[in-house]
């Protein structure tokens, strides 16, 4: 009896001290990440008003272009997988580079200042990812310890830039592992919370919507809940395909990434200019904001599908996410009449279900729908996400991310 005291009494003395090396790890983690998001979306944010008051500044897109290849070229890093690379860190026994994060910070930077369509939460989970990874190997923690490291850097830096916690800990687990791994829930939910508060006390917000028209839950609107899943799901299955098939086709026919990046970037500012709109350059978070307030512009997904291509497939930093949550809502809004539903309230329907589509994450998405909306009428959000991740199959904005079950049937 003595003898399963002692040991039991051994074996909680080694769970305390777990317990306390990773609450410590997590938030030298959230900190550090949190605050690298934080500065990183402060900086976009930056970029975005001077963009806007300065138009002519889209005509110097080729130049950034070619300033961020020769910068990348300059630190020998001539091919870059983005998110994927901080993807495979969890999947492989591999470190990323720490000299990533200024790199796509800056380049980031320069593609939002001259209008480049791109988003934001792509790098800060590269940002986030690499620093993570960075600390585990610098206190040599096993293969195992590391992989959970890069993800609390992912969910930190997510969080510190964007303001969702609860989401923040559950994508990066969801979209990096296949499947859930719990032993990495507390560590990635804690650097997500202090990220947040580095963040808030750093003068980051959080992103919250007021969302008008949301329904009393019925069959019908549950019903049209379920039809605009179906739509989504077809529409984030067209995004990822233009999305891996834009760099395929611009290294066909410009196999020089110099002249690759330099053309896109003068197509892209002649169209701008033609257009004589700025509505599909950078994040586009303005174009979301009015969405949810009910204006719609029947085509406005199509054309930043289109952007957003050629923007990172040519060779620009930034991430899909963004992009994604608008596709998703100017399309709910376009479809609203369509199924009977409010279209500020279908657009936040979009945002969620175009997130879940595009990711292969239905439970970070429902989560991001709660920070992000609230929880009245959580269900119908739910329903949406849920028949969004049904119905894509296993195409993704991540060739990296590992999908290991069947979607339609338990193995």
């Amino acid at each position: 009896m003595n003898v399963k005291r002692a040991k039991l009494r051994k074996k909680l003395e080694y769970r305390s001290i777990d317990v306390l090396q990773w609450c410590a790890y997590s938030v030298l983690v959230g900190i550090i990440a949190g605050g690298a998001g934080c500065l990183f979306g402060l900086a976009i944010d930056k970029a975005t008003n001077i963009r806007q008051t300065y138009d002519w500044l889209c005509w110097f897109m080729p130049l950034a272009g070619l300033l961020i290849v020769l910068i990348y070229r300059a630190c020998h890093i001539d091919k870059v997988m983005g998110t994927n690379r901080v993807l495979l860190a969890v999947h492989q026994e591999s470190g990323i580079a720490l000299r990533m994060m200024p790199l796509i910070f800056s380049a980031s930077f320069l593609t939002h200042l001259t209008g480049g369509s791109s988003g934001r939460e792509g790098a800060a989970l590269q940002i986030g990812g690499s620093i993570g990874n960075f600390v585990g190997r610098k206190i040599r923690m096993s293969h195992v310890d590391l992989r959970t490291m890069t993800m609390c850097g992912m969910s930190a830096g997510f969080s510190g830039l964007f303001g969702t916690p609860l989401a923040a800990a559950l994508f990066s687990m969801e979209v990096a592992g296949g499947e859930l791994h719990y032993a990495a829930l507390f560590p990635c939910l804690m650097s997500s919370t202090v990220a947040r508060l580095t963040a808030k006390a750093m003068g980051g917000g959080a992103e919250k919507f007021i969302v008008p028209g949301i329904p009393e839950f019925s069959a019908r609107t549950a019903l049209a809940s379920i039809v605009l899943g179906v739509m989504l799901a077809f529409l984030s299955m067209l995004f990822c395909v233009a999305m891996h098939s834009a760099p395929h086709l611009y290294a066909q026919y410009l196999k020089n990434p110099y002249v690759r990046i330099a053309v896109a970037g003068l197509f892209i500012s002649a169209v701008t200019t033609l257009m004589g709109t700025r509505d599909y350059n950078g994040a586009g978070t303005y174009v979301i904001e009015r969405a949810i307030e009910g204006e719609a512009v029947p085509y406005a997904f199509l054309l930043k599908i289109l952007f957003t291509a050629l923007t990172l497939g040519a060779g620009f930093k930034g991430g899909e996410i963004v992009p994604s949550f608008y596709i998703g809502a100017t399309f709910g809004c376009t479809a609203a009449p369509l199924l009977g539903l409010d279209p500020g309230f279908a657009a936040a329907l979009g945002m969620a279900g175009m997130f879940c589509g595009v990711t292969n994450c239905p439970i970070s998405s429902i989560l991001l729908a709660y920070e992000m909306f609230g929880s009245e009428s959580l269900i119908l959000f739910a329903l949406c996400c849920s028949m969004s991740y049904l119905l894509s199959g296993h195409y993704s904005l991540y060739t990296a991310q590992k999908l290991v079950h069947d979607k339609f049937h338990l193995e």
